[in-house]
C-alpha cells in the first residue's frame, strides 16, 4: 500500500506519449512549437488573446518577471507574509522590496486596511497572493489600487482555473501569475505564466524570459534562432521547454473535467465532516468558484501540535502553509508585528487534498482528527 501523500502529481499515460511524441517525433526539446500550442490553449480558456499569455519555467519566474516588468527598481510592494517566500523572493530579485502586510482572520488574504498603513511614496504595487485558491475580494483589491495609483501583480500560484464572480481569474485585471509545478491543479512538471493586457509588460517578459535577446520568442515560434541581435536590459533564462508545454497540453483539458470536480468534492467532504467541531475552523471560501489547491484549517486552543503529531502516527501526513515571511531573517526576522498572521500561523495545518484521494480517504482522515482532538 502506497503512504498517503498530502500532494502530489497527477499524471499518467497520456501524459508519457506527450513527452514521449517530443523527443521522438519533434527532436527539439528547448522553447518552440509546443510551448506556443500551450500559450495559445491557456489563452483560450481564459479568454484572452494569446499574446498576452508567456509561459516561463516556475511561478516564481512569473512572479519575478512580471514585477521587474511593471516597476521601477526601488520599488516597495505591498504583500500578504502569509504566503509561499517565492512571492518575497520574486519582488526582492526584481530590485523592489516587499513591504510585509497583514491577512484576514476569515480568509487568509491581504487586509487592505493594514496594507494602507504601509503605503509611502515608494509604494509602487499591491501583490494580492490567492492563499488556497482563494482571490478574496478582488474589487476591494483594485479598488485600492486605483485609489492609491498601485499596479496589481496578482499572485495566482493556487488558482489556475478559479473564477470570481463568473470571470476566470487571468481573464481581467492588471498582471496574473500562475504556477504549473507538479502539484498545482495543472502541472507541466514546472512551470508558470504571466497574464497581462499590458502590451508594454508582454513585451519585455517575452524577452526576458530568453536573456532579453530582442524578438527572439518570434524566431523560436517559427523554429529558427536570432543570431544576430541586440539586448538592452536585463534578462534570464526562464523560458519553458517543449516538453513541460507538452505535459501541460495533456493537463489543461482534464482540469474542468477531471481535476476541479475532484478537489472541490473532497474539499466540500472535509467541511461537512469538520464544520460543527469546535476545535476546527475553516475559511470562508466559494467552492462553486474555487479549485482548491490546498487545505488549510485552523486547529484552535492550542490543539495543533497533538493534533498533528496524532495524524502523523496514524500516517496521515500534514504541513505548514506558510511560515510568515516577516518571521524570517531575509525579510526581517519579527521586525514588524502582524498580529492575525502571526495568529495564523500558530494555528494553521494542511491536510490532504489532491484529485488521487477519495471519498473514504477523507472520511478515515476525518475520523482520526475527531479522535485526535479528544484524546
Amino acid at each position: 500500500m502506497n503512504a498517503m501523500r498530502l500532494s502530489r502529481s497527477i499524471v499518467g499515460e497520456a501524459e508519457a506519449q506527450a513527452v514521449s511524441r517530443v523527443i521522438t517525433d519533434i527532436g527539439y526539446l528547448g522553447m518552440g512549437a509546443e510551448v506556443q500550442a500551450l500559450e495559445t490553449e491557456l489563452a483560450a480558456y481564459l479568454g484572452v488573446r494569446p499574446e498576452e499569455v508567456t509561459c516561463v519555467n516556475t511561478g516564481t519566474a512569473a512572479l519575478h518577471l512580471a514585477t521587474l516588468a511593471a516597476l521601477p527598481p526601488g520599488s516597495d510592494v505591498l504583500v500578504p507574509s502569509l504566503t509561499y517566500v517565492a512571492s518575497f523572493q520574486a519582488i526582492r530579485m526584481a530590485g523592489c522590496e516587499p513591504v510585509a502586510c497583514d491577512a484576514l482572520l476569515e480568509t487568509g488574504t491581504l487586509d487592505l486596511e493594514d496594507a494602507e498603513k504601509r503605503i509611502t511614496e515608494r509604494t509602487k504595487a499591491v501583490m494580492p497572493v490567492h492563499y488556497a485558491s482563494n482571490p478574496g475580494d478582488l474589487d476591494a483589491v483594485y479598488a485600492f489600487a486605483q485609489k492609491h495609483g498601485l499596479r496589481v501583480i496578482e499572485d495566482a500560484a493556487h488558482a489556475f482555473g478559479n473564477t470570481y464572480k463568473g470571470k476566470k481569474i487571468g481573464s481581467f485585471g492588471d498582471i496574473v501569475c500562475f504556477s504549473f509545478d507538479g502539484i498545482k491543479n495543472i502541472t507541466c512538471g514546472e512551470g508558470g505564466a504571466i497574464v497581462s493586457r499590458d502590451p508594454a509588460v508582454n513585451e519585455i517578459v517575452r524577452d526576458a524570459r530568453l536573456l532579453s535577446v530582442e524578438h527572439d520568442t518570434e524566431k523560436r515560434y517559427a523554429g529558427s534562432r536570432s543570431w544576430d541581435f541586440d539586448v538592452t536590459r536585463i534578462g534570464y533564462r526562464y523560458h519553458m521547454s517543449n516538453i513541460m508545454a507538452a505535459i501541460g497540453r495533456v493537463q489543461l483539458p482534464r482540469l474542468d473535467r477531471e481535476f476541479a470536480p475532484a478537489r472541490r468534492n473532497l474539499a466540500r467532504l472535509y467541511r461537512a465532516q469538520l464544520a460543527h467541531i469546535p476545535d476546527i475552523a475553516f475559511f470562508r471560501a466559494n467552492l462553486d468558484e474555487i479549485v482548491p489547491h490546498i487545505q488549510p484549517v485552523r486547529v484552535l486552543n492550542g490543539k495543533k501540535n497533538a493534533l498533528t503529531a496524532h495524524l502523523e502516527s496514524k500516517g496521515i501526513p500534514t504541513g505548514i502553509h506558510y511560515k510568515p515571511n516577516h518571521l524570517l531573517s531575509f525579510f526581517g526576522h519579527g521586525r514588524v508585528s502582524l498580529p492575525v498572521t502571526e495568529q495564523l500561523a500558530s494555528e494553521l495545518t494542511t491536510l490532504p487534498l489532491h484529485p488521487g484521494l477519495n471519498d473514504k480517504d477523507v472520511l478515515w482522515i476525518c475520523d482520526e482528527i475527531k479522535k485526535g482532538l479528544t484524546a
